[in-house]
């Protein structure tokens, strides 16, 4: 009785939620059906893990900033026919090249579901217990930029180290200003072989002058973002423009009454 009036408050100050939500249930559980001793901590001890995880998990996803809705399963594949499915999967299922520090660079014009691509492959990676954050590239640099002015830069940068996976969307879309050359740039070289960027741009490197000051930052720019880096190419029609089609396709045939037999 004496532990059975104490164990809550343990439980309590042990910070351990589910199991102090499931421990009466489960003894009168296990009383009825003769569990071992060890197969009721387990039980215990393996909620409160996957009630840890689950409330990790959705911490994680809310710091992710990642646009709603973007998955792998609602990508459509078959607009963009010459992407190696497989290669994206793999990508979003295996998290050695995050453990590696690698990139993945997402290439292909506007409209072809460079975005959807990398927010699905960073939710996947979320869900693999990696942490992950998202922005547009200039919103981004601009804040950066303010940090630099404050002379708060350093500081700045470590707070994007807490994430393992860094996605900058748009990079093409960054001014050819000096202060937002010269911080991304700072990014980048910060984050060498120290942590992950997925990368989507509609420009190709041969057009990235009109991103960085000089010919001489472009070259070195790209060349740390390459060395460890998965290049998917986009080649495909507007697939934004085909998913719209697709959904007003099926609106449509939703909106024709059944013809009855004559």
């Amino acid at each position: 009785m004496r532990e059975e009036a104490t164990l809550p408050i343990l439980l309590k100050e042990l910070r351990l939620k589910s199991m102090q939500s499931l421990w009466e249930g489960a003894s009168k559980t296990a009383i009825e059906e003769n569990w071992l001793h060890s197969r009721y901590l387990a039980y215990l001890c393996e909620n409160e893990m996957n009630d840890r995880y689950q409330k990790r998990i959705a911490l994680h996803m809310k710091q992710a900033q990642l646009p709603y809705g973007k998955s792998l399963a609602t990508y459509r594949f078959e607009c963009t026919p010459s992407l190696n499915k497989a290669r994206v999967q793999d990508l979003a299922e295996n998290t050695q090249w995050v453990k590696d520090h690698g990139n993945v660079l997402i290439f292909g014009p506007s409209g072809v579901g460079k975005t959807h691509l990398a927010s699905a492959i960073g939710l996947s990676l979320i869900e693999k217990g990696i942490r992950v954050f998202f922005s547009k590239t200039t919103t981004l640099v601009q804040k950066l930029q303010l940090a630099r002015k404050e002379l708060q830069l350093p500081q700045a940068l470590g707070k994007l180290d807490l994430y393992q996976v860094l996605i900058l969307d748009d990079i093409g879309y960054v001014r050819k200003d000096d202060a937002e050359t010269h911080v991304l740039f700072e990014l980048i070289a910060h984050r060498y072989e120290t942590g992950s960027m997925i990368i989507t741009s509609n420009q190709a490197f041969s057009e990235w002058d009109s991103i960085f000051a000089n010919s001489a930052m472009t070259v070195a720019a790209i060349d740390r973002l390459v060395h460890h880096a998965t290049i998917l190419e986009v080649v495909a029609e507007s697939y934004r423009r085909a998913t719209y089609a697709g959904e007003t396709q099926i609106k449509s045939e939703k909106a024709i009454p059944e013809q009855s037999a004559a």
